[in-house]
């Protein structure tokens, strides 16, 4: 039987399940396993994660592919142009993990500002001696700056939980729109990136990584953040220089990172590791049952539409 999808993962949910019962070619074997290899030959549909890159060469085996299915809204890791030009959709899941993305950026930064990490660590050393006047002092956020680097979406929706907080919010574009954002609840202004990052006592990305926005914030950059400001990210890795990020913090000039996404992930750089004021986590943006299932359904829907489009 020739393949008509080819998939990498069973996905969460009943969705990819249902997917085969109406396309019985299709077929889950792992990332470029031999199985997967040989079933390019013939596969109208791909579907992948964030974490599986494809090249050219590989779509260059595959005569036959109409659509790619990845189960991310980030599609920084499929050859878009070449897609383009070849008439290949690609189908992402944007929209469904807009709140789940914005409540773990807003989980980051309470669980950094507020020492979190360290207190569980404490508590479970066993060496905690009681209330202290001066026990893991945090910072409070009411009153102070976030500055948002993307107005889509999730920026907005993390906006709306920042203000819901008392923090004054501000904006930046990576296409150079400089008019004010209505994230819902207020309306915010769009600065330049130089302005912004000088105002951001917090710092949150949720801009996608594009050749625009790669190593956007460079140490210059980077340096132009108020002393002690807590920088998050729930975007992608290699927005930022992490080196940079790393040195501004062990000087104390930046008050801590937290990170749900790494440039090289899941080879992370193992100075992470030992970075003081940090707070770590393994790409767990999207990571609930409903989020996740909604992004199977999402993607299935639009894989079966493409290829019966592609028939009619």
């Amino acid at each position: 039987m020739s393949i008509r999808i080819l998939a990498t993962s069973p996905l969460v949910g009943p969705y990819i399940g249902n997917l085969g019962l109406r396309f019985p070619e299709l077929c889950v074997v792992p990332f470029r396993s031999p199985a997967w290899t040989a079933g390019l030959a013939t596969a109208e549909a791909l579907v992948v994660l964030l974490s599986e890159p494809l090249t050219e060469a590989d779509l260059e085996l595959c005569p036959n592919l109409k659509v790619i299915g990845t189960y991310s809204v980030g599609i920084n890791h499929l050859p878009s142009a070449y897609c383009q030009q070849r008439g290949i959709r690609i189908v992402n899941t944007p929209g469904v993990l807009t709140d789940a993305t914005a409540d773990l950026a807003l989980t980051l930064l309470l669980a950094l500002t507020r020492r979190v990490s360290e207190g569980e660590a404490l508590v479970r050393s066993g060496q905690w001696k009681g209330w202290a006047t001066d026990l893991l002092l945090g910072a409070g956020l009411s009153g102070k700056t976030c500055g948002i680097l993307g107005s889509g979406p999730i920026g907005r929706a993390f906006a709306r939980r920042a203000w819901a907080i008392g923090m004054k919010v501000f904006f930046w574009d990576r296409e150079g729109n400089q008019s004010p954002v209505d994230f819902g609840v207020d309306i915010a202004p769009r600065l330049l990136l130089d302005d912004l990052l000088r105002q951001s006592s917090v710092l949150s990305l949720h801009c996608p990584l594009t050749d625009s926005t790669r190593g956007l914030l460079s140490r210059e950059k980077l340096a132009l953040l108020p002393r002690g400001a807590f920088l998050i990210n729930t975007a992608r890795g290699g927005i930022f220089d992490e080196e940079a990020a790393m040195d501004l913090l062990n000087q104390e000039k930046i008050g801590g990172i937290g990170l749900d996404v790494f440039e090289n992930e899941p080879a992370l750089n193992p100075k992470w590791l030992e970075a003081p004021r940090t707070v770590l986590l393994p790409h767990l943006g999207s990571a609930t049952v409903e989020t996740r299932e909604a992004m199977s359904k999402l993607l299935c829907d639009g894989i079966e539409e493409s290829l019966r489009g592609a028939s009619e």
